[in-house]
């Protein structure tokens, strides 16, 4: 590995502030804003807009938005009926 040329790796308290939820990670990301961790010291903070704590996917609050399948779908959109041999 070249000395010198890559970021410096070390550790980084990712926060989402709409779900009030914080963790400590290691990160190459700066940042000039800093907070007090649990154990006493102090890290740069970087506020997400969307963690694990408020997805969607991760909370269970997704919906499924295609419950009808295409074909039936497409039916009600132009207003075509099964034909009468497959009703």
């Amino acid at each position: 590995m070249k000395q010198g040329i890559h970021p410096e790796y070390r550790p980084v308290v990712f926060r989402d502030l709409s779900a009030d939820f914080a963790f400590l990670t290691r990160s190459t990301i700066t940042s000039d804003k800093t907070v007090e961790w649990e154990d006493g010291h102090t890290y740069p903070v970087v506020d997400v807009d969307v963690s694990s704590a408020s997805h969607p996917f991760y909370t269970g609050r997704s919906r499924v938005l295609d419950t009808a399948g295409r074909v039936e779908k497409f039916r009600q959109r132009y207003g075509i009926t099964a034909p009468e041999e497959t009703r």
